[in-house]
């Protein structure tokens, strides 16, 4: 079994960083903004001619729209540029795809030797399984230790794990196991869905939230919350993006060795981003 919660704390922790922007883009662009508007601020005081102000205005509010975009798709975890890049990869035929060579599978997931359960609502046989609590505003919650914000949801609690399984590729019909279980980088595309949302109007617990705290340590004051929760489960259709391995007539995808990039995708106008460990993401029926 692989615990993706620290992974996934820590992913919280350092949302406001750009990290798809490199720093030296910050360092570089910085010093040319106020020389540009020096310039223009003196040809315009001393030519009265307004035509360079107006189009440096312009092309800053472009580079500035620019890395704003890129970085407000990372901040929020929407993960546009992983989701555009595996829709533009094409799905690899297992029966042609060369030993250590980079592949996308979809297909029906099964389980290996261990399956998941998820915590909240306990649904069993899982490859995949995330619980996240949220919390509105600062509240201290003991089990964790994240950096909080005021006015804005913050991850105060998280169970995220994943295991080893199978995939019956659909182009090829092969089964292959997928290494996702202990000592594997994961990055799992899973939507959660909201189970349990407290609002101002009405903070009471359930019981069984309530008791789900309580196991867990965490307070169970009534507050805003938000209880959310993912899971693959045996026969979902799953999307997986990794190494893959042939030893004899076993068939093993793995997580890279290296990183890879899901390169500049210029459609959705987002920068490159540096992709380190297996992708597993849910897949088209």
């Amino acid at each position: 079994m692989n615990d993706l919660s620290n992974a996934s704390l820590t992913e919280h922790q350092t949302s406001f960083s750009c990290k798809p922007i490199p720093s030296l883009a910050f360092y570089t662009l910085l010093p040319l903004f106020f020389i540009g508007l020096f310039v223009s601020i003196f040809i315009l005081v001393v030519v009265h001619n307004a035509a360079f102000f107006l189009s440096f205005l312009l092309l800053s509010a472009l580079v500035a729209s620019f890395l704003a975009w890129n970085a407000i798709n990372w901040r929020h975890h929407n993960r546009s540029a992983f989701m555009f890049f595996l829709n533009s990869f094409p799905d690899s035929d297992l029966r042609l795809a060369r030993e250590g060579q980079l592949v996308k599978v979809t297909g029906v997931a099964s389980c290996g030797n261990l399956s998941l359960e998820t915590s909240y609502e306990r649904v069993g046989r899982c490859i995949y399984a995330s619980t996240l609590l949220y919390e509105y505003g600062q509240f201290g919650l003991k089990p964790v230790n994240v950096k909080r914000s005021c006015f804005q949801w913050n991850l105060a609690y998280c169970e995220r794990f994943s295991t080893d399984f199978y995939i019956t590729d659909r182009i090829s019909g092969i089964r292959a196991m997928v290494k996702a279980g202990s000592g594997c980088k994961v990055i799992p595309l899973i939507t959660d869905s909201k189970l349990v949302t407290t609002t101002k109007q009405c903070r009471v617990l359930s019981p069984h939230l309530t008791n789900w705290l309580r196991e867990r340590n965490v307070s169970a004051d009534a507050r805003l919350l938000r209880l959310e929760e993912g899971y693959i489960q045996e026969g979902n259709t799953v999307t997986v993006t990794g190494m893959l391995h042939k030893n004899d007539d076993v068939v093993t995808i793995v997580q890279p060795p290296e990183l890879f990039s899901t390169g500049c995708l210029w459609q959705k106008l987002l920068l490159p981003i540096d992709v380190d460990g297996l992708i597993l993401a849910p897949g088209c029926s």
